[in-house]
């Protein structure tokens, strides 16, 4: 059994997984919901093969393979298990059960969040389905991370583009499809002064090199490496451009212009970083014209009403205060579970 500071307090147990298209947001937003809940409650961190490292201070178990995971849990026997690991599989949730007695998924677009209690779908995809009850598709309940509520509507702030303005590249934690580099290649060409900063991320499997040699050729050009405080290079940029998963939401808690690229059909499908909101959407990035991504990365830096108009639409949506409302769910279901501790339905022990 898994040592527990306060056998008394009830067991949150949190298993967290990279999946394509999503960063690092998953393992930020856990954090910050672990640490929220922390007094009240005993949290535990699942780590599998596919897992970021857990947060500082929080106690953890590492399974090795995913098909450890119902083994632990059995072992661990949480009271609420929170999941953000992609799609999953039903065949798994429906054994998960049997032996936790409440199950809450985040942004699950596979068979598996037919079975989970509560699945909270913050990353909206274009579809003609009604969701089922226990899903809720709601963009408020996006948690932006500290570090960017500092830099809250800063863009409202900032003054125009000056002589030298800023361009932040940003394509998230992996960047499969290498679009840092091809984008890098086609900002080069432009032949107007501007500041270039080039953020790689922690598991960017690409040659490295190979952009600052690209860096070298442009004056005002920087490639970072972490560690590096994203929110405060954000708020500096006067326009970012990245991918179309979590990004545009994190940029749209700032406000500031931002042209959106791609990385896989699945961001592709994603309904947020869209016109209406504030966002310049140029599609699949390894479809991008280079003349295309230039101008709409050139358009909010040369006028004015439309930088002005992105970061209006953008701060309209008044995103990244649903860590309360994600909290008090969570309260709900370790309150009301489900399902007994021994994985039977409240309604099966009471008859």
């Amino acid at each position: 059994m898994i040592p527990i500071e306060n056998s008394k307090k009830k067991i949150v147990a949190f298993y967290i997984a990279r999946s394509d298209g999503k960063g690092s947001y998953p393992a930020r937003r856990a954090s910050v919901l672990a640490r929220d809940i922390a007094k009240e409650v005993n949290v535990l961190f699942i780590v599998g093969e596919n897992s970021p490292s857990p947060p500082e201070g929080f106690k953890s178990i590492t399974i090795g393979k995913k098909a450890n995971l119902i083994q632990t849990l059995a072992l661990i026997r949480p009271n609420l298990l929170i999941r953000d690991t992609g799609p999953t599989v039903s065949e798994e949730v429906e054994k998960i059960r049997n032996i936790v007695p409440s199950i809450l998924h985040f942004d699950d677009f596979g068979d598996g969040g037919k079975h989970a209690d509560f699945v909270i779908q913050t990353l909206l995809e274009e579809s003609i389905d009604e969701p089922s009850e226990h899903v809720v598709v709601d963009r408020q309940l996006f948690i932006a991370d500290p570090s960017m509520r500092t830099f809250e509507r800063s863009g409202l702030r900032k003054a125009p583009p000056g002589t030298l303005p800023h361009l932040v590249i940003s394509f998230g934690e992996e960047d499969e499809g290498n679009l840092t580099y091809r984008a890098l290649r086609h900002v080069s060409q432009l032949q107007i002064p501007l500041k270039v900063t080039v953020l790689i991320g922690e598991r960017y499997p690409h040659d490295v090199s190979t952009l600052r040699m690209m860096a070298l050729g442009r004056r005002n050009t920087l490639v970072q490496q972490p560690p590096y405080n994203i929110a405060e290079i954000y708020a500096t940029a006067d326009v970012i451009l990245c991918a179309s998963s979590y990004m545009p939401y994190e940029v749209a808690v700032m406000g500031i212009p931002c042209v959106v690229l791609s990385q896989n059909d699945f961001e592709l499908g994603l309904a947020f970083p869209k016109e209406q909101h504030g966002f310049v959407h140029l599609g699949l990035g390894r479809k991008v014209k280079q003349s295309n991504l230039l101008n709409a990365i050139m358009e909010p830096l040369l006028h004015e009403p439309l930088r002005k108009r992105s970061i209006e639409r953008q701060l309209a949506l008044g995103l990244g205060d649903g860590k309360d409302k994600v909290v008090e769910t969570i309260y709900y279901l370790l309150e009301h579970p489900k399902r007994g501790a021994g994985g039977k339905a409240l309604s099966d022990m009471l008859h």
